[in-house]
């Protein structure tokens, strides 16, 4: 079973009047354990496209399945469990909660999930050690480098074992030594907890790092290449 399959996927926009086509009818499947970027210029969909998959948004038309689950003919209640089960988000403002520690950042998902506390504490733990940052989780997010910032994002987003990563213009943020060190952990982690990554971006760096590369324009699939 494919991780994410969309069929004919659309999206319209009307900004004042104007109708505006974001997707041209997407359809592409990702299998488990993909690390997939999915690149283009400012306009091209790709953003729009990772919201669609992470239920942050609805399609104009088409289909989207998560884990074989048909998207449309889930309630919202329904997204909002899949969001926080099954979907992990990286994006490039970090979206840390500025009062919070960084392994109560990492918490947070575990703890909405009803965890035991002593389950919450270990595997907090153990992400934030393998994102390097071992020794700093009482540090709160104005302490912390963007980089590190976006380590504890990584982390929180994997914690509950997610079986889809959507991460949205990760490295945006970040000089390009740090991009680079990002890039290879989220990498890493892939293949140690065989879980799929989408990206979206338009910056080379991460497209360097792509073992499957689609490239979208004027929101259909331009190009798409296997490494």
């Amino acid at each position: 079973m494919n991780c994410v399959e969309t069929r004919e996927l659309t999206k319209e926009y009307d900004l004042n009047g104007i109708v505006v086509n974001a997707l041209r009818g997407i359809s592409l499947n990702f299998e488990n354990g993909e690390f997939s970027v999915v690149a283009g210029p400012s306009g091209s969909g790709k953003s729009t496209f990772l919201h669609l998959i992470g239920c942050l948004d609805t399609p104009s038309s088409g289909n989207i399945s998560i884990e074989g689950k048909n998207i449309a003919a889930m309630k919202r209640s329904e997204h909002a469990i899949l969001r926080r089960k099954s979907i992990g988000f990286v994006f490039q403002a970090y979206n840390l909660i500025p009062v919070l520690t960084a392994i109560e950042n990492i918490s947070l998902p575990l703890i909405l999930l009803g965890l035991p506390t002593t389950e919450v504490r270990d595997r907090s733990l153990t992400l934030l050690k393998d994102v390097g940052l071992d020794g700093m989780e009482n540090r709160r997010p104005k302490e912390m480098s963007g980089g590190q910032q976006q380590r504890v994002a990584i982390a929180r987003a994997l914690v509950k074992k997610p079986s889809l990563i959507l991460a949205d213009e990760p490295t945006a943020n970040l000089d390009s030594k740090t991009g680079r060190e990002i890039l290879e952990l989220m990498a890493t982690l892939n293949q140690k907890e065989n879980c799929t990554f989408i990206f979206s971006t338009h910056d080379q760096l991460v497209m360097e790092f792509a073992r499957r590369l689609i490239t979208l324009k004027d929101g259909r699939v331009e190009d798409e290449v296997f490494r």
